[in-house]
């Protein structure tokens, strides 16, 4: 008997963790998660061998032991039984048995020695501690930005930038840009990090609403992220972010006050008409009033016009119209009521910020021709 224990003191680690394991992998240890116990924790070890996410439970086990178990597999049996149900775990040769509830399980498992940890990182330069529930709102408002595949490295990846007493959260695609400032207690020495995608997602997920803590120790290649009884530790991108901040602009041709939910329903109400390619929307400021449209390959049209505070030059600019609704939809969970819109002649971009939230802001550039 290796372990006898109520279903969710395994099923709770091992949900965890399983978010890193690969689906489609070319080794077969990648798609396992490591099963440890040292008699009163127990734990889940997932890795990709660039992300490597463990979650410790107290739980009493017959002995120590380590084994791979195929992760995906044990969570759907484990989900599969009634809550609460008591289980037993055994080992017979090569393979794991599961007992609960009147049902059996045999799962064939691998060498716990053959589990690739990711080795630690050592030179460590400084740790942050964090609010869980203020980082996690702030990784939501920004993380949509990021690119996924591209051949730029460092757009796929979360920027992490300390300048003086605060910490940057910047991700961009290479056309959009969405940035939260983070205020440190106390000044941090200038560097930055790229956190790949997969792990900044990971991280946003086991991030807590409540205000627990969450302490960063920032390595020379590594980010160990602890979060009470979990862990995250990831390789950093190899990379070097160019200096985004000087993309913002400085000044605009036209700013804008409007109302957050009524121009929300007004860009998904001209998106039904817009162009299955390319998602064009234009806009048109005019004295008193904002005008949305879409225009799609069947000459077909649609047209929205919102109130606007704005009386100076007429001014037309086209976008992407997905761009637009992300920030609107993400924006939407906040209690503001209103956003500023800061648009410009040319290339200049959509620059769009929260007067609720001085830490936060959007940058869209304008489609070509």
């Amino acid at each position: 008997m290796l372990l006898r224990t109520d279903r969710d003191a395994l099923l709770s680690p091992l949900a965890t963790v399983c978010g890193v394991v690969e689906r489609r992998h070319t080794l077969p240890i990648l798609s396992h998660a490591l099963l440890q116990a040292d008699g009163e924790t127990l734990a889940f070890t997932a890795s990709d061998l660039d992300i490597q996410v463990e979650s410790q439970r107290k739980a009493h086990a017959e002995q120590t032991f380590r084994l791979c178990v195929p992760a995906r597999k044990l969570l759907d049996i484990l989900r599969a039984l009634p809550a609460g149900c008591e289980l037993q775990l055994k080992q017979q040769g090569s393979q794991l048995l599961l007992q609960a509830a009147g049902s059996r399980f045999q799962l064939q498992t691998l060498p716990a020695e053959n589990f690739p940890l990711l080795a630690a990182d050592d030179d460590a330069t400084s740790d942050l501690a964090l609010s869980q529930g203020e980082l996690k709102r702030k990784l939501g408002q920004i993380l949509y930005a990021m690119a996924d595949h591209d051949i730029r490295p460092y757009l796929n990846a979360l920027l992490l930038q300390l300048d003086g007493e605060a910490l940057r959260l910047i991700a961009s695609d290479g056309i959009r840009l969405a940035l939260q400032r983070y205020p440190l207690p106390q000044a941090q020495a200038p560097r930055q990090m790229l956190l790949p995608r997969k792990a900044a997602l990971e991280l946003a997920k086991l991030l807590a609403d409540q205000d627990e803590t969450i302490v960063l120790m920032l390595g020379a290649r590594q980010l160990d992220c602890r979060l009470g009884d979990t862990r995250l530790r990831c390789k950093l991108v190899d990379a070097r972010a160019p200096d985004y901040l000087r993309l913002l602009p400085d000044k605009h041709d036209c700013e804008l006050t409007l109302p957050r939910q009524a121009l929300l329903q007004a860009v998904q109400r001209v998106a039904v008409l817009a162009h299955a390619k390319i998602r064009q929307l234009e806009l048109a400021v005019r004295p008193g009033q904002l005008a949305l449209r879409c225009r799609n390959a069947e000459r077909e049209e649609a047209e929205e016009i919102l109130p606007a505070d704005w009386q100076g030059e007429p001014l037309d600019a086209s976008f992407n119209l997905q761009y637009l609704l992300d920030v609107l939809d993400v924006l939407s969970h906040l209690p503001a009521e209103h956003l500023r819109f800061g648009l410009g002649a040319g290339q200049r971009g959509l620059l769009v910020t929260n007067p609720e939230d001085p830490h936060f802001l959007y940058l869209a550039m304008p489609l070509r021709g």
